[in-house]
Protein backbone atom coordinates (compact mmCIF):
# COMPACT_ATOMS: atom_id res chain seq x y z
CA UNK A 1 0.00 0.00 0.00
CA UNK A 2 3.02 2.31 -0.10
CA UNK A 3 2.61 1.89 -3.84
CA UNK A 4 -0.67 3.09 -5.37
CA UNK A 5 -2.15 -0.37 -4.97
CA UNK A 6 -0.82 -3.87 -4.67
CA UNK A 7 -4.09 -5.71 -5.21
CA UNK A 8 -6.83 -4.21 -7.27
CA UNK A 9 -6.84 -1.68 -7.96
CA UNK A 10 6.77 8.05 -29.55
CA UNK A 11 3.63 8.28 -31.72
CA UNK A 12 2.54 5.24 -33.64
CA UNK A 13 2.51 5.42 -37.40
CA UNK A 14 -0.71 6.32 -39.18
CA UNK A 15 -0.40 3.20 -41.32
CA UNK A 16 -1.17 0.94 -38.36
CA UNK A 17 -4.23 2.98 -37.46
CA UNK A 18 -5.48 2.92 -41.04
CA UNK A 19 -5.09 -0.85 -41.12
CA UNK A 20 -7.07 -1.18 -37.90
CA UNK A 21 -9.76 1.37 -38.50
CA UNK A 22 -10.10 2.03 -42.22
CA UNK A 23 -11.47 5.36 -43.34
CA UNK A 24 -13.72 5.86 -40.32
CA UNK A 25 -16.71 6.66 -42.49
CA UNK A 26 -20.18 6.04 -41.13
CA UNK A 27 -22.43 3.29 -42.43
CA UNK A 28 -25.89 3.91 -43.79
CA UNK A 29 -28.36 4.43 -40.95
CA UNK A 30 -31.67 2.71 -40.56
CA UNK A 31 -34.44 5.08 -41.51
CA UNK A 32 -37.27 6.06 -39.21
CA UNK A 33 -40.49 7.78 -40.16
CA UNK A 34 -40.09 10.40 -42.88
CA UNK A 35 -36.62 9.14 -43.76
CA UNK A 36 -35.07 10.39 -40.51
CA UNK A 37 -32.60 7.90 -39.03
CA UNK A 38 -34.11 6.00 -36.12
CA UNK A 39 -32.51 6.22 -32.66
CA UNK A 40 -29.51 3.98 -32.20
CA UNK A 41 -30.40 0.53 -30.88
CA UNK A 42 -28.45 -2.32 -29.30
CA UNK A 43 -28.76 -4.53 -32.38
CA UNK A 44 -26.84 -2.02 -34.47
CA UNK A 45 -24.17 -1.76 -31.76
CA UNK A 46 -23.79 -5.53 -31.61
CA UNK A 47 -23.43 -5.82 -35.39
CA UNK A 48 -20.71 -3.17 -35.61
CA UNK A 49 -18.87 -4.67 -32.64
CA UNK A 50 -18.80 -8.08 -34.31
CA UNK A 51 -17.22 -6.53 -37.41
CA UNK A 52 -14.47 -4.93 -35.33
CA UNK A 53 -13.70 -7.66 -32.80
CA UNK A 54 -10.65 -9.20 -34.47
CA UNK A 55 -9.10 -5.79 -35.07
CA UNK A 56 -9.70 -4.80 -31.47
CA UNK A 57 -7.97 -7.94 -30.23
CA UNK A 58 -5.00 -7.10 -32.46
CA UNK A 59 -4.90 -3.60 -30.99
CA UNK A 60 -4.92 -4.94 -27.45
CA UNK A 61 -2.05 -7.28 -28.21
CA UNK A 62 -0.06 -4.40 -29.66
CA UNK A 63 -0.65 -2.27 -26.56
CA UNK A 64 0.14 -5.21 -24.28
CA UNK A 65 3.48 -5.74 -26.00
CA UNK A 66 4.46 -2.09 -25.49
CA UNK A 67 3.62 -1.15 -21.88
CA UNK A 68 4.44 2.39 -20.78
CA UNK A 69 4.83 3.68 -17.23
CA UNK A 70 2.62 6.39 -15.71
CA UNK A 71 3.39 9.70 -17.41
CA UNK A 72 5.32 7.94 -20.21
CA UNK A 73 2.39 6.86 -22.41
CA UNK A 74 3.80 8.38 -25.62
CA UNK A 75 3.37 5.50 -28.01
CA UNK A 76 0.00 4.47 -26.57
CA UNK A 77 -1.33 8.01 -26.82
CA UNK A 78 -0.11 8.30 -30.41
CA UNK A 79 -1.83 5.08 -31.43
CA UNK A 80 -5.06 6.09 -29.71
CA UNK A 81 -5.05 9.54 -31.33
CA UNK A 82 -4.49 8.05 -34.79
CA UNK A 83 -7.33 5.57 -34.28
CA UNK A 84 -9.75 8.27 -33.15
CA UNK A 85 -8.86 10.57 -36.04
CA UNK A 86 -9.34 7.71 -38.49
CA UNK A 87 -12.80 7.21 -37.01
CA UNK A 88 -13.64 10.87 -37.63
CA UNK A 89 -13.49 12.22 -34.07
CA UNK A 90 -12.15 15.65 -33.16
CA UNK A 91 -8.96 14.84 -31.25
CA UNK A 92 -6.88 16.79 -28.74
CA UNK A 93 -3.55 15.40 -27.53
CA UNK A 94 -1.20 16.35 -24.72
CA UNK A 95 -4.08 16.69 -22.25
CA UNK A 96 -2.80 16.62 -18.68
CA UNK A 97 0.47 15.16 -19.94
CA UNK A 98 -0.08 12.37 -22.45
CA UNK A 99 -3.88 12.35 -22.29
CA UNK A 100 -6.00 12.14 -25.42
CA UNK A 101 -9.55 13.48 -25.73
CA UNK A 102 -11.78 12.55 -28.65
CA UNK A 103 -15.15 14.22 -29.29
CA UNK A 104 -17.86 12.57 -31.37
CA UNK A 105 -20.96 14.60 -32.21
CA UNK A 106 -24.06 12.66 -33.14
CA UNK A 107 -26.56 13.75 -35.77
CA UNK A 108 -29.43 13.97 -33.28
CA UNK A 109 -29.84 16.40 -30.37
CA UNK A 110 -28.92 15.06 -26.96
CA UNK A 111 -26.68 15.25 -23.96
CA UNK A 112 -22.89 15.20 -23.48
CA UNK A 113 -21.62 12.00 -21.90
CA UNK A 114 -18.00 10.98 -21.33
CA UNK A 115 -16.25 7.65 -21.27
CA UNK A 116 -12.85 7.28 -19.63
CA UNK A 117 -10.04 4.79 -20.17
CA UNK A 118 -6.64 4.69 -18.44
CA UNK A 119 -3.60 4.04 -20.64
CA UNK A 120 -0.60 3.47 -18.37
CA UNK A 121 0.93 0.17 -17.27
CA UNK A 122 2.02 -0.99 -13.82
CA UNK A 123 5.53 -0.13 -12.58
CA UNK A 124 7.56 -3.01 -11.11
CA UNK A 125 6.84 -1.93 -7.54
CA UNK A 126 3.10 -2.14 -8.12
CA UNK A 127 3.16 -5.80 -9.18
CA UNK A 128 2.27 -8.30 -6.44
CA UNK A 129 5.55 -9.80 -5.28
CA UNK A 130 7.53 -7.25 -7.28
CA UNK A 131 8.29 -7.22 -10.98
CA UNK A 132 11.25 -6.81 -13.29
CA UNK A 133 9.76 -4.24 -15.66
CA UNK A 134 6.69 -2.15 -16.43
CA UNK A 135 3.86 -4.47 -17.49
CA UNK A 136 0.19 -4.40 -18.44
CA UNK A 137 -0.97 -6.50 -15.49
CA UNK A 138 -3.84 -4.21 -14.48
CA UNK A 139 -5.83 -4.42 -17.70
CA UNK A 140 -5.36 -0.86 -18.91
CA UNK A 141 -4.57 -2.25 -22.36
CA UNK A 142 -8.05 -3.82 -22.27
CA UNK A 143 -9.58 -0.56 -21.01
CA UNK A 144 -7.96 1.45 -23.79
CA UNK A 145 -9.00 -1.07 -26.43
CA UNK A 146 -12.61 -1.14 -25.24
CA UNK A 147 -12.78 2.67 -25.30
CA UNK A 148 -11.36 2.84 -28.82
CA UNK A 149 -13.89 0.19 -29.85
CA UNK A 150 -16.78 2.14 -28.31
CA UNK A 151 -15.66 5.27 -30.15
CA UNK A 152 -15.37 3.37 -33.43
CA UNK A 153 -18.78 1.71 -33.11
CA UNK A 154 -20.55 4.96 -32.27
CA UNK A 155 -18.71 6.81 -35.03
CA UNK A 156 -19.98 4.30 -37.58
CA UNK A 157 -23.49 4.88 -36.25
CA UNK A 158 -23.24 8.61 -35.75
CA UNK A 159 -26.27 9.40 -37.95
CA UNK A 160 -28.35 7.61 -35.33
CA UNK A 161 -26.37 8.84 -32.32
CA UNK A 162 -27.83 11.54 -30.08
CA UNK A 163 -25.79 14.22 -28.37
CA UNK A 164 -22.03 14.21 -27.94
CA UNK A 165 -19.74 11.42 -26.71
CA UNK A 166 -16.44 12.53 -25.17
CA UNK A 167 -13.69 9.92 -24.86
CA UNK A 168 -11.08 10.65 -22.18
CA UNK A 169 -7.93 8.53 -22.49
CA UNK A 170 -6.17 9.31 -19.25
CA UNK A 171 -2.47 9.04 -18.37
CA UNK A 172 -0.89 8.27 -15.01
CA UNK A 173 -3.75 6.49 -13.27
CA UNK A 174 -1.35 4.16 -11.47
CA UNK A 175 0.26 7.22 -9.89
CA UNK A 176 -3.13 8.70 -8.93
CA UNK A 177 -2.12 11.81 -10.87
CA UNK A 178 -3.81 11.61 -14.27
CA UNK A 179 -7.39 12.46 -13.33
CA UNK A 180 -6.34 15.62 -11.53
CA UNK A 181 -4.23 16.65 -14.52
CA UNK A 182 -7.16 16.10 -16.90
CA UNK A 183 -9.47 18.13 -14.68
CA UNK A 184 -6.90 20.91 -14.34
CA UNK A 185 -6.67 21.02 -18.14
CA UNK A 186 -10.32 22.14 -18.22
CA UNK A 187 -11.68 19.20 -20.23
CA UNK A 188 -15.00 19.11 -18.41
CA UNK A 189 -15.60 22.84 -18.79
CA UNK A 190 -14.67 22.97 -22.48
CA UNK A 191 -16.74 19.97 -23.52
CA UNK A 192 -19.68 20.37 -21.14
CA UNK A 193 -19.50 16.80 -19.79
CA UNK A 194 -22.66 15.98 -17.85
CA UNK A 195 -21.70 12.50 -16.66
CA UNK A 196 -18.83 10.02 -17.04
CA UNK A 197 -18.48 6.23 -17.16
CA UNK A 198 -15.70 3.64 -17.01
CA UNK A 199 -14.94 -0.08 -16.89
CA UNK A 200 -12.15 -1.88 -15.05
CA UNK A 201 -11.06 -5.49 -15.51
CA UNK A 202 -12.25 -7.65 -12.65
CA UNK A 203 -12.10 -11.27 -11.39
CA UNK A 204 -15.49 -12.30 -12.73
CA UNK A 205 -16.39 -14.64 -15.59
CA UNK A 206 -16.24 -13.23 -19.12
CA UNK A 207 -19.66 -11.84 -19.93
CA UNK A 208 -20.39 -10.75 -16.35
CA UNK A 209 -20.16 -7.23 -14.92
CA UNK A 210 -19.79 -6.15 -11.31
CA UNK A 211 -21.74 -3.03 -10.30
CA UNK A 212 -21.11 -1.28 -6.99
CA UNK A 213 -24.15 0.80 -5.94
CA UNK A 214 -23.10 2.93 -2.99
CA UNK A 215 -19.65 1.32 -2.87
CA UNK A 216 -16.53 1.62 -5.01
CA UNK A 217 -12.89 1.84 -3.98
CA UNK A 218 -11.37 3.42 -0.89
CA UNK A 219 -9.16 6.45 -0.83
CA UNK A 220 -5.84 6.53 0.96
CA UNK A 221 -4.19 8.44 3.78
CA UNK A 222 -0.59 8.69 4.96
CA UNK A 223 1.11 9.45 8.26
CA UNK A 224 4.66 9.86 9.54
CA UNK A 225 5.75 9.44 13.15
CA UNK A 226 9.26 10.54 14.11
CA UNK A 227 10.87 9.20 17.29
CA UNK A 228 14.01 10.45 19.02
CA UNK A 229 16.41 9.20 21.68
CA UNK A 230 18.86 6.31 21.99
CA UNK A 231 16.11 3.68 21.81
CA UNK A 232 14.32 5.31 18.90
CA UNK A 233 14.90 2.46 16.38
CA UNK A 234 13.43 -0.16 18.71
CA UNK A 235 10.59 2.16 19.74
CA UNK A 236 9.80 2.80 16.08
CA UNK A 237 9.54 -0.93 15.42
CA UNK A 238 7.14 -1.38 18.34
CA UNK A 239 5.03 1.59 17.28
CA UNK A 240 4.86 0.32 13.69
CA UNK A 241 3.53 -3.00 15.02
CA UNK A 242 0.98 -1.18 17.20
CA UNK A 243 -0.27 0.87 14.24
CA UNK A 244 -0.32 -2.17 11.98
CA UNK A 245 -2.61 -3.88 14.49
CA UNK A 246 -5.32 -1.32 13.68
CA UNK A 247 -5.95 -3.24 10.46
CA UNK A 248 -9.12 -5.30 10.26
CA UNK A 249 -8.14 -6.89 6.92
CA UNK A 250 -4.84 -8.02 5.42
CA UNK A 251 -3.90 -8.70 1.78
CA UNK A 252 -4.64 -12.29 0.67
CA UNK A 253 -1.54 -14.47 0.63
CA UNK A 254 -2.89 -17.51 -1.21
CA UNK A 255 -5.19 -18.12 -4.19
CA UNK A 256 -7.75 -19.56 -1.78
CA UNK A 257 -7.71 -16.36 0.27
CA UNK A 258 -8.05 -14.33 -2.91
CA UNK A 259 -11.08 -16.40 -3.93
CA UNK A 260 -12.49 -15.70 -0.48
CA UNK A 261 -11.98 -11.96 -0.95
CA UNK A 262 -13.89 -11.99 -4.24
CA UNK A 263 -16.73 -13.94 -2.61
CA UNK A 264 -16.88 -11.60 0.39
CA UNK A 265 -17.28 -8.58 -1.89
CA UNK A 266 -20.61 -9.98 -3.05
CA UNK A 267 -22.08 -10.54 0.44
CA UNK A 268 -24.55 -7.89 1.69
CA UNK A 269 -23.44 -6.56 5.09
CA UNK A 270 -20.54 -8.99 4.89
CA UNK A 271 -17.06 -8.93 6.44
CA UNK A 272 -15.83 -6.16 4.10
CA UNK A 273 -18.71 -3.72 4.60
CA UNK A 274 -16.40 -1.81 7.00
CA UNK A 275 -12.63 -2.14 7.18
CA UNK A 276 -9.25 -0.60 7.86
CA UNK A 277 -6.25 -1.78 5.84
CA UNK A 278 -2.88 -0.58 7.16
CA UNK A 279 0.74 -0.82 6.14
CA UNK A 280 3.37 0.54 8.55
CA UNK A 281 7.13 0.45 8.13
CA UNK A 282 10.26 1.91 9.70
CA UNK A 283 12.97 3.93 7.95
CA UNK A 284 16.63 4.01 8.91
CA UNK A 285 16.03 7.34 10.64
CA UNK A 286 13.62 5.73 13.14
CA UNK A 287 10.62 7.20 11.36
CA UNK A 288 7.38 5.19 11.11
CA UNK A 289 5.71 5.60 7.73
CA UNK A 290 2.05 4.65 7.50
CA UNK A 291 -0.25 4.15 4.53
CA UNK A 292 -3.82 3.07 5.11
CA UNK A 293 -7.26 2.77 3.51
CA UNK A 294 -10.62 2.52 5.21
CA UNK A 295 -14.33 2.26 4.48
CA UNK A 296 -16.41 4.27 4.83
CA UNK A 297 -14.14 7.22 4.22
CA UNK A 298 -15.47 9.05 7.29
CA UNK A 299 -13.32 6.65 9.31
CA UNK A 300 -10.19 8.57 8.39
CA UNK A 301 -10.91 10.92 11.31
CA UNK A 302 -11.13 7.94 13.66
CA UNK A 303 -7.96 6.27 12.36
CA UNK A 304 -5.96 9.49 12.54
CA UNK A 305 -6.92 9.84 16.19
CA UNK A 306 -5.95 6.20 16.82
CA UNK A 307 -2.48 6.87 15.35
CA UNK A 308 -2.06 9.97 17.50
CA UNK A 309 -3.17 8.02 20.59
CA UNK A 310 -0.68 5.21 19.96
CA UNK A 311 2.12 7.72 19.32
CA UNK A 312 1.47 9.45 22.63
CA UNK A 313 2.63 6.24 24.32
CA UNK A 314 6.18 6.93 23.11
CA UNK A 315 8.12 9.85 24.58
CA UNK A 316 9.00 12.54 22.08
CA UNK A 317 7.01 11.05 19.19
CA UNK A 318 5.96 13.60 16.58
CA UNK A 319 3.03 12.81 14.28
CA UNK A 320 2.54 14.38 10.87
CA UNK A 321 -0.12 13.85 8.23
CA UNK A 322 1.36 15.18 4.94
CA UNK A 323 -1.99 16.17 3.46
CA UNK A 324 -5.68 15.43 3.21
CA UNK A 325 -6.64 11.82 2.42
CA UNK A 326 -7.12 10.97 -1.25
CA UNK A 327 -10.89 10.65 -1.64
CA UNK A 328 -12.75 7.38 -1.94
CA UNK A 329 -14.53 6.54 -5.17
CA UNK A 330 -18.21 6.07 -4.33
CA UNK A 331 -20.53 4.89 -7.12
CA UNK A 332 -23.96 6.59 -7.03
CA UNK A 333 -26.57 3.96 -6.18
CA UNK A 334 -29.32 4.90 -8.63
CA UNK A 335 -26.88 5.16 -11.51
CA UNK A 336 -25.36 1.74 -10.82
CA UNK A 337 -28.82 0.18 -10.67
CA UNK A 338 -29.76 1.88 -13.96
CA UNK A 339 -26.66 0.42 -15.60
CA UNK A 340 -27.46 -3.04 -14.23
CA UNK A 341 -30.92 -2.87 -15.81
CA UNK A 342 -29.39 -1.78 -19.11
CA UNK A 343 -26.84 -4.60 -19.09
CA UNK A 344 -29.49 -7.20 -18.43
CA UNK A 345 -31.56 -5.91 -21.34
CA UNK A 346 -28.61 -5.57 -23.70
CA UNK A 347 -26.85 -8.85 -22.92
CA UNK A 348 -29.77 -11.07 -22.02
CA UNK A 349 -30.95 -12.27 -18.63
CA UNK A 350 -32.69 -15.43 -17.55
CA UNK A 351 -32.82 -17.83 -14.62
CA UNK A 352 -29.60 -19.55 -15.66
CA UNK A 353 -27.57 -16.51 -16.69
CA UNK A 354 -27.23 -13.09 -15.11
CA UNK A 355 -24.71 -10.74 -16.75
CA UNK A 356 -24.56 -8.63 -13.58
CA UNK A 357 -23.31 -9.31 -10.08
CA UNK A 358 -23.60 -6.71 -7.34
CA UNK A 359 -20.69 -5.87 -5.05
CA UNK A 360 -21.68 -4.91 -1.53
CA UNK A 361 -18.26 -3.77 -0.37
CA UNK A 362 -15.26 -1.78 -1.49
CA UNK A 363 -12.06 -3.65 -2.33
CA UNK A 364 -9.79 -2.89 0.66
CA UNK A 365 -6.44 -2.79 -1.13
CA UNK A 366 -7.27 -0.68 -4.20
CA UNK A 367 -7.59 2.95 -5.16
CA UNK A 368 -8.79 4.84 -8.24
CA UNK A 369 -8.45 8.45 -9.28
CA UNK A 370 -11.75 8.12 -11.16
CA UNK A 371 -13.00 9.27 -7.75
CA UNK A 372 -12.13 12.84 -8.75
CA UNK A 373 -14.41 12.67 -11.78
CA UNK A 374 -17.32 11.31 -9.73
CA UNK A 375 -16.79 14.19 -7.31
CA UNK A 376 -17.47 16.50 -10.27
CA UNK A 377 -20.33 14.79 -12.17
CA UNK A 378 -22.50 11.65 -11.83
CA UNK A 379 -21.45 8.42 -13.49
CA UNK A 380 -20.74 4.71 -13.20
CA UNK A 381 -17.66 2.58 -12.63
CA UNK A 382 -18.10 -1.11 -13.27
CA UNK A 383 -15.97 -4.23 -13.29
CA UNK A 384 -15.69 -6.11 -16.59
CA UNK A 385 -15.29 -9.83 -16.04
CA UNK A 386 -12.12 -11.18 -17.69
CA UNK A 387 -11.84 -14.64 -16.12
CA UNK A 388 -11.59 -17.47 -18.63
CA UNK A 389 -13.45 -20.71 -17.83
CA UNK A 390 -11.37 -22.81 -15.46
CA UNK A 391 -8.64 -20.19 -15.10
CA UNK A 392 -7.08 -19.53 -11.67
CA UNK A 393 -8.15 -16.38 -9.86
CA UNK A 394 -4.62 -14.94 -10.12
CA UNK A 395 -5.00 -14.89 -13.91
CA UNK A 396 -7.85 -12.38 -13.76
CA UNK A 397 -7.05 -10.34 -10.65
CA UNK A 398 -5.21 -7.11 -11.52
CA UNK A 399 -1.62 -6.56 -10.40
CA UNK A 400 -0.77 -10.24 -10.13
CA UNK A 401 2.21 -11.18 -12.33
CA UNK A 402 0.20 -13.95 -14.02
CA UNK A 403 -2.61 -11.60 -15.06
CA UNK A 404 -3.93 -12.98 -18.37
CA UNK A 405 -7.44 -11.70 -19.16
CA UNK A 406 -9.69 -13.52 -21.60
CA UNK A 407 -9.74 -11.35 -24.71
CA UNK A 408 -13.36 -12.22 -25.45
CA UNK A 409 -14.17 -9.66 -22.77
CA UNK A 410 -13.19 -6.87 -25.18
CA UNK A 411 -16.22 -7.32 -27.43
CA UNK A 412 -18.48 -7.76 -24.41
CA UNK A 413 -17.23 -4.47 -22.99
CA UNK A 414 -17.64 -2.63 -26.29
CA UNK A 415 -21.21 -3.91 -26.79
CA UNK A 416 -22.18 -2.96 -23.25
CA UNK A 417 -20.57 0.45 -23.11
CA UNK A 418 -21.42 1.60 -26.64
CA UNK A 419 -25.06 0.83 -25.96
CA UNK A 420 -24.91 2.46 -22.55
CA UNK A 421 -23.25 5.66 -23.77
CA UNK A 422 -25.73 5.94 -26.66
CA UNK A 423 -28.61 5.52 -24.21
CA UNK A 424 -27.20 8.10 -21.80
CA UNK A 425 -26.74 10.59 -24.67
CA UNK A 426 -30.34 10.27 -25.84
CA UNK A 427 -32.87 13.06 -25.38
CA UNK A 428 -36.19 12.47 -23.64
CA UNK A 429 -37.91 12.03 -27.01
CA UNK A 430 -35.45 9.40 -28.15
CA UNK A 431 -35.74 7.61 -24.81
CA UNK A 432 -39.48 7.34 -25.27
CA UNK A 433 -39.47 6.25 -28.92
CA UNK A 434 -36.14 4.45 -29.22
CA UNK A 435 -35.10 1.06 -27.95
CA UNK A 436 -33.06 2.43 -25.04
CA UNK A 437 -35.61 3.53 -22.45
CA UNK A 438 -33.48 4.50 -19.50
CA UNK A 439 -34.01 7.04 -16.72
CA UNK A 440 -31.78 10.06 -16.40
CA UNK A 441 -28.98 9.90 -13.89
CA UNK A 442 -30.31 9.81 -10.36
CA UNK A 443 -33.86 9.02 -11.46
Amino acid sequence: MVARRMVIGGAAGTGAAALLWGSGGGRAAAAGSGGRPSPLDQGAVDAETARLESRLIALRRDLHAHPEAPGKEYRTAGLVADALRAAGLAVTTGVGGNGVVGVLRGARPGRTVAYRADMDAVPPGGIVGGGQAVAHVCGHDIHTTVAVGVAQVLARLRRRLSGTAVFVFQPAEEALAGARAVLDAGVFERTGIEEIHALHCGPFPVGQFGVMPGYGLPGQDHAEVTLTGPDAPEAARRLAADIGALATVTPPQTPEALEGLVADLQVPDGPLARFVAVRAGVTEAAKVTVSYRCWPQERYVEVREDIRRLARGYAGAGVRFPGEPFPAMVCPEDDAHALARHLRRALGHDRDHDPVTTLHAAIPFSGEDFALYLDRVPGTYTFLGVRAPGAPVTSCYPHYPGFAPDERAIAVGVRAMAGWIAARNATSEDRQHGSARLPRMGA
